[in-house]
């Protein structure tokens, strides 16, 4: 198997998910509807109670909103995934001449598009409800990479976490289990100075919390420091970790 062949290959599982899309539309709907709910939820609702110095509450949020984007779609590929090996999908694939990483890379690849696309819908409804970035076009397009990068590399935890567990119910279940510590026990809806001491500690140095920080800081003309070194080197780190873990999980699912 050439590294051409593979890539064929996980081309063709690329495809084979995107095109389900247009024919299963509630998956993309539902996938918008939460992040617009919590939107409207925090700008609405919680926004008036929510101090942020220096900087309206709609342009502190977005930032957020859109990275808790990209991490809940790491749920969605571990479902996905999980659901294609309880309907013995993955089986008729291993019965088939190609690569056996295309099925983790198409998987991974295709979710990726499908949270570019919502990423920009979300971008829309921000405006919509006030968001107004400040940051050049260049730097904005920089966060955009940064979310990207961010959702390739939950996307093989929750690879890794379907091909460890035996059922769809529990791979939703211990998918959202690790990733709402991050997503509140972070910046993305308040300033990390107003939580406890032990509990600012790890907010402030945990991955999401550096990814937000980047993003927050390109999209309103803020000092981006160092943030977005220690995201590319958390997402790289996690993408390292995480790829031979997923592929020996597939190798001992797969036979």
């Amino acid at each position: 198997m050439t590294p051409v062949r593979a890539l064929r290959d996980s081309g063709i599982i690329v495809w084979r998910q995107l095109i389900q899309l247009p024919r299963i539309p509630e998956v993309l709907i539902f996938a918008l509807i939460q992040p617009v709910m919590f939107v409207l939820l925090f700008r609405y609702v919680f926004g008036g109670a929510i101090a942020t110095p220096g900087e309206s509450y709609v342009n502190y949020l977005m930032p957020g909103i859109f990275a808790q984007t990209v991490a809940f779609g790491a749920v969605a590929s571990g479902i996905g995934l999980a659901e294609d090996l309880r309907r013995g999908i993955i089986d008729r694939f291993r019965s088939l001449p190609m690569a056996r990483s295309a099925v983790l890379v198409g998987r991974t690849v295709s979710d990726l598009v499908r949270n570019a696309a919502v990423v920009g819908v979300m971008y829309i409804v921000g405006v919509l409800v006030g968001f107004r970035p400040e940051g050049s076009v260049g730097a904005q397009l920089v966060a955009f990479m940064l979310l990207l990068l961010t959702s390739f590399a939950f996307s093989w935890i929750g690879v890794v976490i379907a091909l460890s567990m035996k059922t769809v119910e529990a791979v939703q279940s211990a998918g959202f289990i690790w990733l709402f510590p991050l997503t509140f026990a972070s910046s993305a809806f308040v300033p990390t100075e107003s939580m406890p001491t032990w509990l600012q500690v790890f907010a402030d140095n945990q991955p999401f919390t550096i990814v937000v920080n980047a993003v927050r800081a390109l999209f309103l003309a803020q000092p981006v420091g160092n943030y977005i070194w220690l995201t590319l080197a958390w997402m790289i780190g996690i993408i390292a970790v995480m790829i031979p873990l997923a592929t020996r999980q597939y190798r001992r699912r797969s036979g």
